[in-house]
């Protein structure tokens, strides 16, 4: 797993040149409501030993797992490499990064 900023995550999702990393919001519906990276992929952190298996539908994608700063999702990140996901990385800071580094207009809480 690896760690990606805000910064960087948004040059990657504009370069037309590069595949789309699957965004896995790993908040809880409530957050995910609030605020949230266009595109991104719901799934609770509480929900993902049990769902899992639905992200290996696009075997070898990259994935980008989000939560509000950050800890969340490098728990998440660590479990799916468990399962044998290699192509990992987690959104250092979270949606509160990119809140502040990348979109200010976003809602926060």
């Amino acid at each position: 797993m690896q760690q990606i900023t805000a910064p960087e995550l948004k040059a990657w999702l504009d370069d037309p040149a590069r595949p789309k990393p699957m965004l896995l919001d790993v908040r809880e519906p409530w957050e995910f409501d609030v605020c949230r990276l266009p595109g991104a992929q719901a799934m609770a952190m509480r929900s993902v030993p049990a769902r899992y298996a639905e992200l290996q539908r696009e075997p070898g994608r990259e994935i980008v797992v989000i939560c509000h700063h950050g800890a969340r999702s490098y728990q998440v990140a660590m479990f799916l490499e468990q399962q044998g996901f290699a192509h990992l990385y987690n959104l250092y800071g979270g949606v509160a990064a990119w809140s502040q580094q990348v979109d200010p207009t976003m809602p926060t809480y």
